[in-house]
């Protein structure tokens, strides 16, 4: 076989059977495969390379697959970067195929010509660069196991354009492949775990703090299981929504900076803090000395080098969150466990107390439409059953406090690196995925226009994503900071000109509704989201409202800003 016949070869017997991509001169004979072996990959043509990595990104985050993108070298790599740099701080399983120039011109600044790996280092997980068409199939393989073992990330495999044509025996192996110096961890240490338990029955002021590790490692169900046999509140991070259902009255909200006042309050006075599946983000955390200070912290991980790297865990347990509650589980649901148990109902009467500062409350009149209020009524109209994306700033949090996630994999959003024009690329992607279902991007009319090329996309492939503007007229976040800290000195941060969003959905073939009336916004849901192509719906609100409750940064949790 050529190269470009082992690369999709390899795909298919690693049960690929979606790319996403954009084609250039270096993955042409890839790209002609391709076209050959469309009954059995199928191609969708992003307008934009960051397009591209974003739509396999929610691809993996809805399926729990590792989403597969294929670029050209030079520019098309390039413009890959802010999508690997995305996934990697998500941990979010992908593998990038790149072109790359002919082997023998690699340094020598030939036509689109760019350091590929020396670029992505810091942004994947690992890279290859393939130079001997024998090993393309092995790190092909290789590249797949890493992104989707242990912790998951993002896997480059670079190809320079000869490789492609070269020809050798392609030999196929089903074994999974054995890399000397990767082997994870995935159960927790016999001693640790016991120790953990010990730890559970002594606490009698406990908070389990959960984050997107719960959801990578389809872990909810052991989740649930261990909140049922403890009794303790549980509290998500951005990443870990959906793990616990949000209408359980054991769930205490988001903690962070804009976490609400009772799970901030909670971790900030409880005497064991459960981290599983987080990382100790500084959004989380605040002010690291007035961060749990009176708890002692068991840390569950499966990457050995995330505990103890922000905050210095008590008891670290490494191993697969899954894995690791199942071994908990067999210990908390052992007879005679719970009798050891502290009383927990004081500790839970203190929770109901700060519950009843409502943070998250807000005022609806009849003039002027709340951007909490549109997220309530989708909420509503869609039962809570949507697949909901978003980008980046104050319509990412209020959807996060507002849409309740009662399932895992139903949330996609770019925590770590804080990406704009990522939600509409990433809804398409799980749109893709999961074509029955209800997809909705919650987005700002500034982070529509990131990567608005994306609604040829979806009209070609005749993508129903239904995409939500709450549309202000400002760059809201960088406003409200402005607000707060700069004196409302709005430097930058007001936009003068948006487009004529339902004229933009009609120029690409899509429908698009605007709303400017608390009175429609209801009907305007309901006639968007039962509309079966794709839809832009512009709901003009609050062009001041603010994201409550609020941390200033390098304040503590227990500082926050309320309404």
């Amino acid at each position: 076989m050529t190269g470009a016949q082992i690369v999709i070869q390899t795909l298919v017997d690693l049960g690929v059977d979606t790319l996403f991509g954009y084609p250039g001169g270096t993955v042409l004979y890839i790209y002609d495969e391709l076209y050959k072996n469309k009954h059995r990959i199928h191609h969708y043509l992003t307008r934009h390379e960051q397009g591209a990595v974003h739509a396999a990104d929610g691809y993996a985050r809805v399926t729990g697959r590792v989403g597969v993108a294929i670029v050209t070298s030079g520019p098309g790599a390039t413009n890959a970067v802010t999508g690997l740099a995305t996934a990697h701080m998500d941990s979010i399983p992908l593998l990038c195929i790149s072109g790359q120039v002919p082997a023998p011109l690699i340094g020598n600044d030939a036509f689109q010509e760019a350091d590929t790996v020396g670029i992505t280092r810091s942004c994947t997980k690992h890279n290859f660069l393939v130079r001997d068409v024998n090993d393309l199939a092995r790190v092909l393989r290789e590249a797949h196991f890493i992104a989707r073992s242990g912790r998951p990330g993002p896997v480059l495999v670079d190809i320079p354009k000869d490789i492609t044509v070269a020809e050798t025996e392609y030999v196929y192996s089903g074994a999974e492949p054995k890399i000397r110096s990767y082997k994870p961890t995935l159960s927790g240490h016999v001693g640790q775990i016991r120790r953990g338990a010990r730890m559970f029955q002594q606490a009698k002021r406990p908070v389990l703090y959960v984050g997107g590790g719960a959801v990578l490692s389809n872990a909810s169900e052991e989740l649930f299981k261990l909140v049922e046999g403890l009794n303790f509140p549980l509290t998500n991070t951005l990443m870990g929504l959906g793990s616990f259902p949000a209408a359980d009255g054991r769930f205490i909200g988001m903690l962070g900076m804009h976490g609400t006042y009772e799970a901030n309050m909670a971790v900030s006075n409880c005497d064991l803090l459960v981290a599983i599946g987080s990382r100790f983000d500084d959004r989380v955390t605040g002010k690291l000395s007035v961060f749990a200070p009176h708890a002692a912290i068991m840390h569950i991980d499966v990457d050995p080098t995330s505990i103890s790297k922000n905050v210095k865990v008590d008891l670290p347990i490494v191993g697969d969150v899954k894995h690791v509650l199942a071994q908990l589980n067999d210990l908390v649901h052992a007879p005679g466990f719970k009798s050891g148990l502290q009383d927990v109902g004081p500790w839970w009467e203190q929770i109901n107390e700060w519950r009843k500062r409502e943070c998250l409350r807000f005022n609806q009149g009849s003039e002027v439409i709340e951007p909490q209020y549109v997220i309530q009524c989708l909420h509503q109209v869609t039962k809570g059953d949507a697949i909901v994306a978003t980008d980046v700033g104050q319509h990412q949090m209020w959807a996060a406090q507002f849409y309740g996630f009662e399932k895992p994999r139903r949330w996609l959003t770019s925590g770590g690196l804080g990406t704009m024009g990522y939600g509409l690329p990433a809804g398409m992607g799980a749109q893709v995925a999961k074509p029955d279902a209800q997809v909705v991007v919650i987005t700002g009319e500034g982070s529509i226009q990131m990567n608005v090329q994306e609604f040829a996309t979806c009209l070609q492939y005749k993508l129903p994503v239904k995409v939500i503007i709450l549309n202000n007229g400002y760059l809201g976040m960088v406003r409200q900071w402005q607000e707060f800290f700069y004196e409302r000195r709005y430097a930058e941060s007001d936009m003068h000109v948006t487009p004529d969003f339902v004229r933009l959905a009609e120029a690409y073939g899509a429908l698009g509704l605007v709303c400017d009336r608390v009175d429609q916004v209801i009907p305007t849901l309901e006639r968007g989201l039962s509309h079966p192509g794709t839809v832009i719906m512009d709901f003009r609100v609050n062009r001041e409202a603010n994201v409550y409750p609020m941390v200033p940064a390098g304040a503590g949790l227990n500082e926050m800003i309320l309404i």
